[in-house]
């Protein structure tokens, strides 16, 4: 099967050329051993057990064997074998070569495992499941760079209102995008019982209750594009999965969860940098995908269309996956604004340059004026003196059409968005 570009592909490109090392790393089943393999001259694939009392040989006697072979050589899944992160530091170091060496991996160390913390030698990139654009079902027509420079866009999406949601329940996973029966609805639910029966164990040894995890899993997916403390997680699984769960055990798991990439924070910002509200104000807990929420509700594309209610949270969900995939491209990040009256924003972006934008998300047309005006309201408040001119207000929708309005507040559709 011929490769699926990737985004990521020209910050790896770019990285290779500067730096001796680059970890790519996300969770499972992103597509980050194909798109190593496509970047690599020689592979070392750590999980293979066919291999494993070699490499464990290697690790105990000499671990800078496992260097040996063609560049740039790939080590697949290099958390099961610490020790490499190690060599390579140190043969980077001396060798002073760019571009030598490609790690990827699934999930963070334990602390301690690794000396070094690789820095100025190994770079790491972080991939997550395809965005609209890489899965070929955004159009491309309105680009991040047009948007940023201010310029008028038109765009027209090809999907409806069904296809949206069969793309949020199949989700960003490269093995589903060729699917073309509801079998592609199944690499969610399997990714999920995978996470709760599997990986939770693997990521550093510790037995985790299943039951206890699948229920944390279930109140983040009940709590989706929400800010949420552990408190209201501790006691919605008290509540409404009748299991206790204490609040060491919580934190255990949600740090668990964002060791292996299933879970990332979007942090809060009221855009006055002296301000401790933005501080005070809880994350809103996303997972990398949203497929991952439908899977653990159990929800097929059917239920989202009759309950356009959650199906806007989960579309939400999308759009933030989507943007953090087009604006790492930009060195950028996303946050989301909140003020002490509690008037918000669903998502600021930054861009590494200093430009940022803020981004109503709406799934339907019927709510793209309201949102329009409180992006205009929101200009209003902010003190542009401190924070300088936002470079754009954008509506994001499920909509057919992305055009530029009278009031100079984008409309763009989800389905015509490119980096």
């Amino acid at each position: 099967m011929s490769y699926l570009p990737r985004i990521v592909d020209k910050e790896i490109d770019e990285l290779m050329e500067i730096m001796g090392a680059i970890l790519i790393e996300g969770c499972k089943w992103c597509g980050k051993s194909t798109t190593g393999f496509h970047h690599a001259k020689s592979i070392i694939e750590f999980q293979n057990p066919d291999s494993k009392q070699e490499y464990d040989e290697i690790k105990n006697t000499k671990p800078s064997l496992f260097l040996n072979g063609e560049k740039p050589r790939m080590f697949d899944e290099w958390q099961m074998y610490p020790v490499v992160w190690d060599s390579i530091r140190t043969d980077v170091d001396h060798s002073g070569k760019k571009g030598e060496y490609i790690l990827t991996g699934s999930a963070k160390p334990s602390e301690g495992e690794i000396m070094h913390t690789g820095t100025g030698r190994i770079s790491r990139v972080l991939m997550r499941p395809m965005s609209l654009y890489e899965s070929g079902e955004s159009t491309g027509e309105v680009t991040f760079s047009d948007i940023l420079d201010g310029k008028e866009i038109s765009g027209v999406s090809k999907l409806s209102l069904e296809d949206l949601a069969s793309i949020t329940v199949r989700g960003g996973w490269p093995a589903s995008i060729l699917v073309k029966s509801d079998a592609k609805y199944r690499f969610a639910k399997e990714y999920v019982k995978a996470i709760v029966h599997e990986e939770v164990k693997k990521v550093d040894g510790v037995e985790r209750n299943p039951e206890k995890m699948l229920n944390v899993l279930r109140s983040l997916a009940r709590n989706i594009s929400a800010p949420v403390a552990n408190s209201t997680i501790e006691s919605d699984v008290k509540n409404n999965f009748d299991n206790d769960i204490s609040r060491p055990t919580l934190t255990d798991y949600l740090n668990t969860l964002e060791k292996l990439f299933v879970i990332e924070n979007v942090n809060a910002t009221n855009l006055n940098f002296r301000s401790k509200y933005a501080l005070r104000t809880k994350p809103k807990k996303y997972f990398v995908d949203p497929s991952i929420a439908t899977a653990i509700l159990e929800m097929n594309p059917k239920n989202l269309i009759q309950d356009l209610n959650t199906f806007g949270f989960l579309f939400e969900s999308l759009c933030i996956r989507d943007l953090k995939i087009y604006t790492q491209s930009y060195g950028g990040d996303i946050t989301f604004y909140r003020d002490e009256k509690d008037f918000e924003v669903d998502a600021i972006l930054r861009t590494s340059s200093g430009k940022w934008g803020a981004i109503e998300m709406k799934l339907g047309a019927g709510y793209i004026d309201e949102a329009a005006n409180n992006l205009l309201k929101f200009k209003e408040r902010v003190d542009i003196k401190k924070c300088g001119e936002p470079a754009f207000l954008m509506v994001l929708t499920g909509t057919k059409y992305s055009y530029k309005r009278e009031d100079n507040v984008y409309v763009v559709s989800i389905g015509t968005l490119k980096d």
